[in-house]
């Protein structure tokens, strides 16, 4: 059986879809059941990362190449938030450079699983997979 361009670009898709869900439905729980409050950084990811879910799904059924139009950008300036953050976390960019005056501070670990597992991580990791599928659907649906 061999897949046409439109089915792997809609399972690429649906596959992005389920990696922004994932996503929103943990930075929620991380949230409102942890009570972990986010810092600016954190917003700003959730607002390149919440929209991905409700545009992705309505980009599904039925399936609408252009979606990734859409799409690709809100995933590729999360991940580039995403990778400041992490870079704040680390100790690349100094704590100075950081937007979060007031409030939760941006450097704030709430988390750290296996010694290095941070929310910024799992964050920068989420969009970086998202921003591949992404390409790749736009790459596939594009011959």
């Amino acid at each position: 059986m061999s897949w046409s361009s439109k089915d792997a670009g809609w399972a690429l898709v649906f596959a992005a879809w389920l990696v922004s869900a994932v996503a929103a439905l943990g930075a929620l729980f991380m949230s409102e059941i942890m009570g972990f409050a986010p810092c600016v950084l954190c917003w700003w990811q959730r607002i390149f990362m919440f929209p991905l879910v409700l545009v992705l799904a309505l980009g599904l059924f039925p399936f609408d190449p252009k979606v990734l139009r859409y799409a690709l950008p809100l995933a590729a300036i999360g991940l580039l938030v995403a990778g400041f953050h992490v870079l704040l976390t680390i100790g690349v960019i100094p704590e100075t450079q950081a937007p979060c005056r007031d409030g939760v501070p941006c450097k704030t670990l709430q988390i750290e699983w296996f010694g290095f597992v941070t929310i910024p991580l799992l964050s920068f990791f989420a969009f970086l997979v998202l921003s591949l599928l992404l390409i790749t659907a736009q790459l596939k649906t594009s011959r």
